[in-house]
């Protein structure tokens, strides 16, 4: 009895198409992403799953407030052989004075909402941190919820729109805590 291969290749052909679609999705719109440690307490936990839009920032511009992930230099320098990829939120846009004083942050010297933080912000100002008046144009100021424990843009300075990898849209895991993360005053 001959067996009829077609339903075969049909199946193979359905199976093939299914993969390439998830693999295009990964790389291309959406994908999940482990929180590492305490740096965005108590918004994000250590150990928790995001789903990372990185198309969006395509359609929209990067806002303050923003949870970002990004890929940067840890040590501050520009030529480290490995980025590490971090999780924060957008407090500075490009051209923008940015300082920290009795644990309040202000931009272009008006206090921006700090409300999500945990511990106290020490004083800093750019340009003290990264010897700076202004963020540059196409960079990003980005700091950790857990200020007392974060390495953030007050450490490796500004990072560029093109090491911002997308936005944290939705955290998905654990499954109780699902939840968008937009910002919303």
């Amino acid at each position: 009895m001959k067996r009829d291969i077609k339903p075969i290749i049909k199946d193979i052909i359905s199976y093939a198409l299914i993969i390439i679609a998830v693999v295009l999705i990964r790389l291309f719109i959406f994908d999940p992403v482990r929180v590492d440690g305490p740096s965005m307490d108590n918004t994000l936990k250590d150990g928790q799953v995001l789903i990372l839009n990185k198309i969006g920032y395509k359609k929209s511009e990067i806002k303050r407030y923003d949870i970002v992930v990004a890929d940067v230099c840890i040590d501050g320098t520009q030529s480290c052989k490995k980025k590490e990829r971090v999780v924060k939120r957008v407090i500075g846009l490009p051209n923008e004075t940015i300082y920290a004083v009795d644990g309040k942050i202000y931009v272009n010297d008006e206090e921006v909402d700090d409300s999500f933080a945990k511990g106290i912000t020490n004083d800093f100002s750019i340009q003290e941190e990264n010897g700076l008046v202004k963020i540059p144009a196409n960079k990003y100021y980005l700091i950790g919820d857990n200020r007392e424990v974060s390495l953030d843009s007050r450490v490796f300075g500004p990072v560029s729109k093109e090491d911002i990898k997308g936005k944290a849209s939705i955290r998905i895991w654990p499954l109780n805590k699902i939840k968008s993360l937009s910002y919303k005053k």
